[in-house]
């Protein structure tokens, strides 16, 4: 697969003008209220046209119990980072809310549907090839096994059970996994998602201060999560991620690929209404998380693009 243009970003984001006239616009209410209406209706349509019912998915989530969750999942000495505490995905309470955390698996098929848009693929068989991409580019790099994961920022836990499974069935062995996310929202729906109790925790903490013990994980994936994050918040975490890995364990993170020829190349309909509902989208597309990855400390591995929207990056705890 080519993994890029010789364009380092889209046009779009970082500096130039098209991405300083957007983000004018972005900054005007009446025009953000409009682009965050938009978005979601973009989201929704897609998803729905495509067989996701995200509607009955919110109200089934919201009948099941997984309110009655979040007061034992929640983490009260826990403070929110400000990068946080921000509008995210056109939610005014970002990922802190119930409606984000309803609506999350709903976006993540209509995501996947969006790597391969041009062909007939079922939101199931999208969600498979984009989640076994990245666990075949693991696969190169980790141990014989893998007994201890962190799936960080594992959000609803979609990413969390998929790559737990991946392993367990490729080892057939018992894998102990964690999923750890900032929201306790996710979280709650998460843990009642996983009916068979396949994932050892789900905890609510920082990416920058686990609380888990030094050298106890063989595996550490950050899956669609950095574009979320400003750069120093991310290279913390992979600082803390190098604390809690075992020596020669293995860091993985998918996430946008800024040299994608589909990223770069988006309608301004769509990156100005991507943009308008991730915060953080400039100091994204503009930070070389190979060389975060390196000053982290670690063995940089490769960058792999392991989807015609995303790419793969590794590395390597030095033994």
């Amino acid at each position: 697969m080519t993994l890029s243009t010789d364009k380092l970003k889209p046009d779009w984001a970082g500096e130039d003008f098209l991405s300083r006239f957007v983000n004018l616009l972005i900054k005007t209410k009446p025009i953000y209220s409009i682009m965050q209406r938009q978005a979601r209706q973009v989201l929704i349509k897609t998803a729905e046209k495509n067989g996701i019912p995200w509607r009955r998915n919110y109200q089934a989530l919201e009948q099941s119990g997984a309110k009655d969750l979040l007061d034992s999942l929640t983490n009260p000495s826990l403070v929110y980072p400000d990068y946080y505490q921000v509008p995210f995905h056109a939610y005014n309470d970002g990922n802190l809310c119930w409606q984000a955390a309803f609506e999350a698996a709903s976006a993540t098929y209509s995501m996947g549907l969006r790597v391969w848009k041009d062909e007939d693929i079922t939101w199931q068989d999208a969600q498979k090839r984009l989640r076994h991409s990245l666990y075949r580019v693991l696969e190169q790099y980790t141990s014989a096994t893998v007994n201890n994961i962190l799936d960080l920022g594992c959000s609803v836990g979609i990413s969390t059970l998929k790559l737990h499974r991946y392993f367990a069935q490729k080892q057939d062995t018992s894998v102990n996994t964690i999923g750890l996310d900032l929201s306790p929202y996710m979280l709650a729906v998460a843990k009642t998602t996983d009916k068979n109790h396949e994932i050892s925790q789900w905890i609510h903490g920082l990416g920058e201060a686990t609380n888990l013990a030094n050298n106890s994980l063989d595996l550490v994936t950050l899956q669609f999560v950095i574009h979320e994050l400003p750069r120093h918040a991310t290279k913390n975490i992979f600082r803390e991620v190098l604390r809690i890995l075992k020596p020669g364990g293995v860091i993985g993170v998918v996430d946008n690929n800024p040299k994608s020829p589909v990223i770069q190349g988006l309608p301004p309909v769509l990156f100005t209404l991507m943009k308008s509902t991730e915060p953080w989208s400039d100091d994204y597309y503009t930070f070389d998380v190979e060389e975060a990855i390196k000053e982290a400390g670690f063995d940089y591995q490769t960058t792999v693009a392991s989807d015609p929207r995303h790419r793969t990056i590794v590395g390597i705890k030095p033994i």
